[in-house]
């Protein structure tokens, strides 16, 4: 019998770490985490790590075992996940890795994308359109070169636009097209899962993790790294919200309203980026794990 990889994936807040570990006990495996936050150690409240009593039931890797300081790239975490993949399915049937970076998850899965070579003076001319012009033009910029990838890409994120648009210009071609051109053989089945949630339950769900992470102490946890604002690791949604309160910039209550609209902003794009998927196999976010186990082993999971 082949041994497994089990994905799940899904928006933020849907249930995934506690169906993850529900999973692993049953199949007494352990999990990779794909979160690309949950990597830094610095960062535990605000991106929603298992509790210290979740880790101790079930071996987890790639947990807080960065430093912010840290340069962790893609390419770092799809060899080492893949070297523990391999290593755990030694001794081991099956592994898990759950999270809801998709762009990390498929790394390890599908492989990396190939690109071109960036022209020195285009990314200089882009560089400059950023500072000058700000990010609402490289919006406009990348929603008429790529249209495709305008629909997928955090638009908020500069740095995702600024990359794309230098591929776009270096190439003449659409970013999107030196996309999902990969093929990568593995010698492990793999069964990539994903939750689904009812709109109004996920978005009920993000409130009250919000509120929580807040109650457990979420602007302490900020307030310790003001230093680091300007790390990419901190343009994440709970933490840049409350930088800009620490800033002046904006109210308390403010910064936690747009903390819940951030957050069912990137659940809104973490659901896209999953239906573009052709492999996924969706559960609902309720399912009883006996059936969840039994759809595993019978690789009856419906597209």
């Amino acid at each position: 019998m082949k041994k497994k990889l089990i994905t799940i994936s899904g928006p933020t807040a849907s249930g995934k770490t506690e169906l993850s570990i529900t999973l692993a006990l049953n199949l007494n495996c352990s999990i990779i985490s794909s979160d690309s936050r949950q990597f830094y150690k610095e960062m535990t409240i605000g991106t929603a790590v298992p509790s210290k009593y979740e880790l101790s039931k079930v071996k987890h890797y790639c947990i807080q075992h960065k430093s912010i300081n840290d340069n962790y790239t893609i390419k770092d975490f799809q060899i080492e996940a893949l070297n523990i993949i391999k290593n755990e399915l030694k001794i081991n049937n099956n592994i898990i890795m759950v999270g809801g970076s998709g762009m990390y998850m498929d790394a390890l899965i599908y492989g990396l994308d190939s690109f071109p070579e960036i022209i020195p003076e285009i990314r200089a001319e882009i560089s400059s359109q950023y500072k000058d012009l700000g990010i609402k033009y490289l919006q406009n910029k990348l929603k008429n070169l790529d249209p495709e990838y305008f629909l997928k890409v955090d638009i908020h994120n500069h740095r995702r636009l600024i990359r794309a648009l230098e591929v776009s210009l270096s190439s003449n071609k659409p970013y999107s097209s030196f996309l999902n051109n990969r093929k990568v053989n593995h010698d492990f089945k793999i069964i990539n899962t994903a939750i689904n949630c009812d709109r109004d339950i996920l978005y009920e769900r993000i409130n009250d993790r919000v509120d929580e992470m807040l109650h457990r102490g979420l602007l302490n946890e900020v307030k310790s790294l003001v230093k680091f604002k300007n790390l990419r690791s901190m343009n994440t949604v709970g933490y840049k919200e409350l930088f800009h309160y620490l800033e002046n910039k904006t109210s308390f209550d403010d910064a936690v309203i747009e903390i819940k609209k951030n957050s069912r902003r990137f659940a809104k794009k973490q659901m896209t980026w999953l239906r573009n998927k052709k492999d996924i196999k969706w559960i609902k976010n309720n399912i009883e794990i006996d059936d969840f186990m039994n759809l595993i082993n019978s690789n009856s999971l419906k597209h």
